[in-house]
């Protein structure tokens, strides 16, 4: 959508903060590591027993983590007490919506829950706000922005419910032990630094947790529940390398720019998501560091068995993880010194002068649609159904010095090619390379990259247009799809700012 359009939307609805650009509004903060609670957490209640101590109340904001993806039972449980106790105009500032999280559609129907905020929505719950169920306007964040906005009190916290894999005998939180072990619960970190009251709900107490993430004196309750999720979950979608050979050409051809970038040298740092294509780059990098000799600094994100193989294999000497997106990731992290846990603030910031995203080399990214100003559309499908979020997209892209979306050209006569995306959730300024089966577009910004590799590779290197100009005579150019007028979220970009906003569905 057209900047004027987006600002004429905005103030319709009483939001005012239009993007500015990538790093208009970068302001280095020091964040207090620590919030210390004046007393130890309370033990051996039960859920409602907290409920009634907590002293609930109309209007509220409630968190939950997803590190249990769509496997979680925390966020369920919870809300449907408070529904039960006949509370309304609740907010959810979860930070992402799994299918397994349905029980918010009936709440958002009888106005139990008003608004949601995460960085990412699948399943019933995306669908229902895309109808038009939510009262207010939703926010899909960023995976940094989210921290950002909890610590700098943009969004105030009254209670955070954080799913604890483990807890010990003095309340301090982990997400490495127990049955229900998730590696890492990093996006809880902000909230259980500044939420007004703190409850870990866990399935496993111990004497002493592995690597502990929450702090005791930041936990006001500790709940027993039977099971705070099923692991297998957290494995949801997928985490297994493409079998398909248009994937593995995109990623032999992404591995090849990448070797010829200048950034393939001792000290590269990369990150990639746990897509196939993007874990079928990551095969390829790794053997291209084999052969050279190279020793990468640090590879981070969403943590895969791919990276844990890089990272036991001495091609990058740390892994900075906030997620694990695999069993293989839990395990490593529970043993491995170098497997380091960090917090959402750690990861992706953009006021957090030493955030790890911007540190990186290269980022392999994805994308429903990308348009001819390379703006990246995650977070909607062509019919303006909410199907993902940017999660770590937009402050990677941001951060890393070469990001890189792969992705096939046409896939089910669907090109990823458009005019103009249908949502923004990754500013075309902030990206760099499309790398698809029938050819690569550069962003012109990058002349020197665009003849280094016309002159060493014979990459087929295209302006975008050209390349959309491919996709439009296997495909047609479809008609544009209808919505309303009314709008039910909004993409936020990591600095709060409004990239665009998405309408009710008809």
């Amino acid at each position: 959508m057209g900047a004027t359009k987006v600002i004429n939307a905005l103030g319709r609805n009483g939001l005012n903060r239009p993007y500015e650009g990538a790093f208009s509004n970068v302001k280095y903060r020091e964040y207090p590591c620590e919030k210390a609670r004046d007393k130890q957490p309370v033990f051996d209640l039960n859920l409602d027993q907290v409920l009634d101590a907590l002293q609930l109340r109309d209007g509220m904001t409630v968190s939950f983590h997803h590190h249990m993806r769509n496997g979680d039972f925390v966020l369920t449980a919870v809300m449907k007490k408070i529904q039960k106790r006949g509370f309304k105009d609740i907010r959810v500032a979860a930070t992402s919506i799994f299918p397994c999280h349905d029980c918010l559609v009936e709440m958002m129907e009888d106005g139990t829950v008003t608004k949601i905020y995460a960085s990412y929505y699948s399943g019933p719950v995306a669908k229902a706000i895309c109808e038009g169920k939510c009262k207010e306007i939703c926010v899909v964040s960023t995976h940094g922005g989210r921290p950002r906005a909890i610590l700098e009190g943009e969004i105030p916290l009254d209670i955070a419910f954080i799913a604890a894999p483990g807890v010990d005998a003095h309340g301090n939180v982990s997400g490495s032990d127990g049955p229900s072990a998730c590696g890492v619960i990093g996006y809880a970190i902000a909230d259980a630094q500044v939420a007004k009251q703190v409850v870990a709900l866990t399935d496993y107490r111990t004497t002493e947790v592995n690597k502990i993430e929450i702090p005791a004196y930041q936990v006001d309750y500790v709940v027993e529940m039977e099971r705070i999720g099923d692991a297998a979950g957290i494995v949801s979608g997928t985490t297994r390398i493409t079998r398909d050979p248009v994937g593995l050409k995109i990623a032999k051809d992404c591995a090849k720019l990448i070797e010829h970038s200048g950034l393939l040298v001792d000290g590269f740092s990369f990150q990639t998501g746990a897509g196939g294509t993007s874990l079928a780059v990551a095969k390829e990098v790794q053997k291209l560091m084999r052969d050279k000799g190279v020793k990468g600094s640090f590879a981070s994100g969403g943590i895969t068995g791919y990276l844990v193989e890089m990272l036991e294999e001495g091609l990058f000497e740390e892994l900075f993880d906030v997620q694990c997106f695999d069993l293989a990731a839990v395990e490593s992290i529970k043993r491995n010194e170098n497997h380091r846990k960090i917090s959402a603030n750690q990861y992706a910031n953009i006021n957090n002068q030493d955030n790890v995203a911007s540190k990186l080399d290269v980022v392999i990214l994805g994308a429903s649609e990308i348009d001819l100003d390379f703006n990246v559309n995650v977070t909607t499908g062509s019919d303006g159904v909410i199907l993902g979020g940017s999660g770590g997209h937009a402050d990677t892209a941001a951060g890393a010095k070469l990001s890189v979306i792969v992705s096939k050209l046409v896939n089910a006569r669907i090109s990823c090619l458009v005019e103009r995306v249908t949502t923004v959730t990754t500013p075309g300024e902030t990206i760099d390379v499309l790398v698809t089966e029938r050819g690569i577009a550069i962003n012109p910004k990058h002349s020197e990259l665009i003849e280094r590799l016309k002159a060493e590779t014979n990459l087929k290197i295209l302006p975008i247009d050209e390349l959309k100009a491919i996709a439009d005579r296997m495909t047609g150019i479809p008609e544009i799809q209808r919505r309303s007028e009314e709008i039910v979220a909004i993409s936020e970009y990591r600095d709060g700012t409004i990239l665009d906003v998405i309408y009710r569905v008809e």
